[in-house]
């Protein structure tokens, strides 16, 4: 997969299939898009790419929007890497190109940087200046810049439409089951060790701590997990919260991996959550959290 930050192609990569979108979580309904634009171009034997953009464009117009993210950029394109892309086109996302208006954009960015045979879009799309392009924009120059516009149909699970909005919700509520088979993979937080108070070490269950950064906040407290990371895939138990019991300040997610004690500090590691274990809530001394945290990971193995 070759990846354009500045979307000049090779000649190689003229004349495909584009599919193009936020693609913010790459859930199943974003993976319908990528794989129907991949299927045409097998049969028609041309190249096939992506567009998506960077930052996530609702981050870049409202900064106050911290904890959003459902994947981080490296998680995207690791996703997208699987869908076995000839080309990923990511577009910065910046005060310039936000003035670009739709017609612009289809046609310095669609037609002269991909010169797509065809463009696969979902069926709420919009692009350009205050978003005022949308699929009925794409099919009105179609003809004027050469492409084909095809949109595909919303994917649908027990009636309801998935959204990455309804997907952020479910996470801040700790529907973790849910959104992994919204995502078709579990959810997970990636990030670098780096170095709390010990105090879970002190009582006996060391952890690895990793801070949130722009990530969806879930909902607080315990989860069972899995942590990879070079050389490691192992079961585990994560806590997302504050800490109440030793009357913490930062949200942390710290994560205790079964089976091993070693440092591993400054570390990226991935932690997959895989089921909602219990709320977070305050102790009233040590002997009763340590009781719970047993309970925990005894439900957590399980």
């Amino acid at each position: 997969m070759k990846i354009y930050r500045n979307p000049n192609l090779n000649q190689k990569h003229y004349n495909g299939v584009v599919a193009i979108g936020n693609f913010d979580g790459l859930h199943l309904g974003h993976q319908k898009v990528i794989s129907e634009a991949k299927k045409k171009a097998e049969k028609n034997k041309i190249p096939f790419g992506v567009i998506t953009f960077e930052p996530v464009p609702v981050m870049f117009f409202n900064k106050k929007i911290k904890n959003h993210r459902i994947n981080s950029l490296e998680q995207k394109k690791s996703q997208l890497k699987k869908f076995k892309l000839d080309f990923l086109i990511l577009i910065k996302f910046d005060k310039k190109f936000s003035y670009q208006s739709a017609e612009e954009f289809i046609k310095k960015i669609i037609f002269k940087k991909t010169k797509c045979k065809y463009l696969y879009v979902s069926k709420n799309f919009k692009f350009g200046f205050r978003r005022k392009g949308n699929i009925r924009t794409l099919k009105k120059f179609e003809k004027k810049y050469k492409f084909k516009n095809i949109v595909t149909k919303p994917f649908k699970k027990n009636n309801k439409i998935i959204s990455s909005t309804s997907i952020r919700k479910k996470i801040r509520l700790g529907k973790i089951t849910e959104v992994n088979k919204l995502l078709n993979r579990n959810w997970s937080i990636i990030g670098k060790v780096i170095k709390g108070q010990k105090r879970g070490r002190k009582i006996g269950f060391p952890t690895c701590n990793l801070k949130l950064g722009d990530y969806v906040i879930p909902k607080l407290g315990v989860y069972a997990v899995k942590v990879k990371s070079k050389n490691l895939n192992r079961n585990g138990i994560a806590n997302v919260g504050y800490r109440p019991t030793f009357k913490g300040q930062n949200l942390l997610l710290e994560t205790n991996i079964f089976g091993i004690n070693k440092n591993l500090y400054n570390k990226v590691i991935s932690v997959k959550f895989k089921k909602f274990i219990r709320a977070e809530k305050k102790f009233k001394n040590l002997k009763y959290l340590k009781k719970q945290i047993k309970l925990d990971i005894k439900q957590a193995k399980k």
